[in-house]
C-alpha cells in the first residue's frame, strides 16, 4: 500500500490513450499526472502479448501500484476482447432466454462472469465496467435492450449481482451501470441528453431498486441521463441532489464513477464538464478518447484523492486482495457453450447497435 504522502499524488482521473502503444508525450502526462487509472478500448486492443506491454507501460508510467485498468467486457455487443484471441460470451439478455428456470440462469450468469474476469485477470485488467444494471422499459432506446439481464427490477437485481459476484470471484472489480438507472431513456446518452420524466415512486421501484440490492459493490458509474422528479436541469453526473440519492437512499457507498464525460449527453469543454461532476459528489472522472489535449484541459480540475474518496478507493482494492476463486476453464468453458449453443431469438434491430460504445474508436 502507498504511505499517506504517495496517496496524495493520485489524481481522481481514469484516462484512455490512443493506440496500440503509449507515445512519449502520453507516458510524460500520465507519469505527471498520476491517475488512478486508464480504459481500453478496440483501438488499443491487438493480441494479448501487445494489451499486456501496452497495460505494463501504462502502469510504469502512471508510477504507482494501485492502477486500476478498466474495460467494457460485458458480452455480447459490448465487449473489447474478441475472437480471434479471446473467446466471445452472450449478452446479457441470453441466459434469460436459455435457461430452464432462475436458479440456472443465475448459475450461468455468474459462470460467464467468471470465466470473462480469468479472462481480463491474465491480462492485467482488474476492473470491468460491468455489470449493467438498467432496467428497460417498453418503447425506450435500445441503448440497454440485450445488455439488460432482464426486464424487470428483481431479475436484473439477482443477475446482476450474479454477475458482479463473479467477476469478483475471479479477482475483478465489478462497476455497477448506470447509476440511478438509464433504462427508461428514450435516446442514447453516448449521442444527447436523455431526460425521463418518470414519477419518483416509479424510480423508486424500478429504477434504483438492483443499485439498492447492490450498493455493497466496491465502484459504480453513473449515468448522463436527467430525473425531472430528482432534479429538472442536471443530469445525475453533475447533480449533486441525485448524487445524494444515490448515497443516502439507495445506499452505494463505494467509489463513484463518471460514465465518459466525453459523451454527446454532457455540454460544454472537457475541463468545466470534470468540475461539475466532482462538484457533484462523484469521486472519480473517467475521460476515455485518449485525446491528449483533452487531458492535459481535464487534469487542470481534478484534485488529488483524498478524503472519503481515498477511503472508498482502499476498500474496492482490498478486495482486489481476495484470494480467487479456483476454476477448472475447460469444465467451465464447456458448459457455458450450453449457453451459447442454444437458439436465442435476437431483433434484428440490434444491428443498428453493433456496439452503443463505439463512438469513442473514432477518436
Amino acid at each position: 500500500m502507498l504511505n499517506i504522502k504517495q496517496k496524495a499524488k493520485i489524481s481522481a482521473a481514469i484516462y484512455g490513450c490512443a493506440g496500440l502503444e503509449l507515445t512519449a508525450a502520453e507516458h510524460v502526462f500520465f507519469a505527471a499526472k498520476k491517475p488512478l487509472g486508464f480504459i481500453l478500448f478496440k483501438r488499443n486492443i491487438d493480441t494479448p502479448e501487445q494489451v499486456r506491454a501496452l497495460i505494463n507501460a501504462l502502469k510504469a508510467a502512471a508510477g504507482h501500484p494501485d492502477v486500476l485498468i478498466l474495460v467494457d467486457q460485458e458480452g455480447g455487443r459490448v465487449q473489447r476482447f474478441k475472437s480471434p484471441h479471446w473467446p466471445s460470451y452472450p449478452p446479457a439478455a441470453a441466459y434469460e432466454a436459455v435457461a430452464n428456470s432462475v436458479f440456472e440462469q443465475r448459475e450461468y450468469v455468474r459462470l460467464g462472469a467468471r470465466l470473462m474476469a480469468h479472462d481480463l485477470k491474465a491480462l492485467g485488467v482488474n476492473v470491468d465496467c460491468a455489470p449493467v444494471l438498467d432496467v428497460p422499459q417498453a418503447g425506450t432506446h435500445d441503448v440497454v435492450g440485450d445488455r439488460a439481464y432482464g426486464v424487470t427490477a428483481e431479475s436484473v437485481a439477482v443477475m446482476g449481482r450474479a454477475a458482479a459476484e463473479g467477476l469478483l470471484a475471479g479477482g475483478v472489480l465489478p462497476v455497477i451501470k448506470h447509476a440511478p438507472g438509464h433504462g427508461r431513456a428514450t435516446v442514447d446518452s453516448h449521442n444527447e441528453l436523455p431526460v425521463l420524466k418518470a414519477r419518483r415512486d416509479e424510480l423508486d421501484k424500478v429504477d434504483f431498486l438492483p443499485f439498492a440490492v447492490n450498493a455493497d459493490m466496491p465502484l459504480a458509474m453513473t449515468a448522463h441521463v436527467v430525473y425531472t422528479a430528482l432534479d429538472r436541469r442536471n443530469p445525475a453526473t453533475t447533480s449533486k441532489k441525485v448524487i445524494k440519492i444515490i448515497r443516502e437512499e439507495i445506499g452505494f457507498d463505494g467509489l463513484l464513477l463518471t460514465d465518459d464525460i466525453g459523451m454527446g449527453a454532457l455540454k460544454g469543454p472537457a475541463g468545466g464538464r470534470a468540475r461539475a461532476a466532482l462538484r457533484a459528489g462523484c469521486d472519480i472522472v473517467l475521460h476515455c478518447s485518449g485525446d491528449l489535449e483533452e487531458m492535459k484541459a481535464v487534469s487542470l480540475f481534478v484534485p488529488p484523492i483524498k478524503g472519503k474518496t481515498q477511503i472508498r478507493l482502499d476498500r474496492a482494492l482490498a478486495r482486489l486482495k481476495h484470494r480467487v476463486e479456483p476454476l477448472n476453464l475447460d469444465e467451465a468453458r464447456g458448459r457455458l457453450q450450453v449457453v451459447l449453443h442454444r437458439p436465442v431469438a435476437v431483433r434484428e434491430d440490434y444491428e443498428d447497435f453493433a456496439d452503443p460504445t463505439a463512438y469513442q474508436e473514432a477518436f
